[in-house]
């Protein structure tokens, strides 16, 4: 059994988990890509009857009985829930309390994987960003 915890971005949005985990999985499928604004998308599959939630959030119809879960403050998209899925509720495993605990066990629609992906490891790397931020041309 999990005892986890989350927030979105601005902390206006809570939440607590305590029960088993059903999934946790990382999908690369075009819809989350879309929704995350990002490559892929980490999730940890819960119960709703043992998740609890504090603060206001908005929802998303993506596609029919398919909804995406956001903080109305700062944006931060928090779950997916579906029809396909009713006793399940898939939270954004970035938003738990320590997001560097995640381990995934599975990535799934390998089909729309970002192919870029593949040349990471090969991509020099910094621990911050590599350049200073652009100095606008009218200050020079």
């Amino acid at each position: 059994m999990a005892s986890l915890a989350g927030r979105c971005m601005c902390g206006a949005v809570t939440w607590t988990y305590s029960g088993e985990v059903t999934r946790n999985l990382v999908c690369h499928c075009a819809d989350c890509q879309r929704a995350t604004s990002s490559p892929f998308t980490a999730f940890l599959g819960l119960r709703p009857g043992h998740l609890s939630w504090t603060g206001d959030i908005r929802h998303y119809e993506s596609s029919p009985n398919t909804f995406r879960g956001f903080c109305p403050s700062c944006g931060t998209r928090l779950y997916f829930r579906s029809g396909k899925w009713p006793y399940e509720v898939h939270v954004h495993a970035a938003t738990l309390t320590d997001p560097g605990d995640y381990r995934p066990d599975a990535q799934v629609v390998m089909r729309s994987r970002a192919k870029w992906l593949d040349q990471l490891p090969s991509i020099p790397v910094h621990d911050g960003f590599q350049q200073k931020p652009a100095v606008p041309a009218e200050s020079l």
